[in-house]
């Protein structure tokens, strides 16, 4: 039986446009994402068909394919939320506070984030978490699906950078797509993970 399964969005297809565009979120809601939940399942079920027999001879293959895959899922999961057609320009509250604490201004933080993304080199996303050990806001690169991310950080907003998620809109200009994508963007769920992710303490100490 499938363990991960394909999440709802919470809009339709068409209700962020002209930001982006139903078939962009359609392909890459239906398509793209569906392949890595499907991928990750597979993974899981090449594991356990490995301990049932004690082949373990693939199991580098098996754990890096449930790391890229169950990465993709995670990843999506999340950006879909981060989006709203009733986008807000910027956020408010304890989350805007820290925003200015930690990178000076909202301009600032919107400087350092879209060069995360746009620098970019090859396929990954731009992530702003909150970093559990230094307590504290902080973008990086997470390249590919799981590649880069940093110890104890709780992701709260990505950015998909892969060309599925923008290339039918924007062609090869990024900087246009992630102009765009500000528009969109769901600070209502980026302060709810942030609330939440301030409780993480993982397994780290200052």
């Amino acid at each position: 039986m499938a363990i991960y399964s394909l999440p709802e969005l919470p809009y339709d297809y068409a209700a962020l446009e002209p930001h982006i565009s139903a078939r962009i979120m359609q392909l890459h809601h239906n398509k793209h994402h569906a392949a890595y939940v499907a991928g990750a399942n597979a993974a899981l079920e090449a594991l356990a068909a490995a301990r049932e027999t004690g082949d373990f001879a693939a199991i580098n293959l098996h754990e890096k394919n449930l790391a890229f895959h169950l990465g993709g899922h995670t990843n999506h999961s999340i950006f879909w939320q981060n989006m709203t057609p009733d986008g807000q320009e910027r956020p408010d509250g304890d989350l805007a506070a820290a925003i200015d604490e930690f990178f000076g201004s909202f301009e600032a933080f919107q400087g350092q984030f879209a060069a995360t993304a746009l620098g970019l080199q090859g396929s990954g996303w731009a992530v702003l978490a909150w970093d559990a050990l230094s307590r504290r806001l902080v973008t990086f690169q997470l390249t590919d699906q799981q590649g880069n991310i940093p110890v104890a950080t709780v992701p709260l907003l990505m950015l998909d950078m892969w060309e599925h998620a923008f290339y039918l809109d924007y062609l090869n200009v990024k900087g246009d797509y992630v102009k765009a994508w500000w528009n969109v963007v769901n600070w209502e769920d980026v302060a709810a993970r942030f609330a939440r992710a301030q409780n993480f303490h993982g397994l780290v100490t200052a």
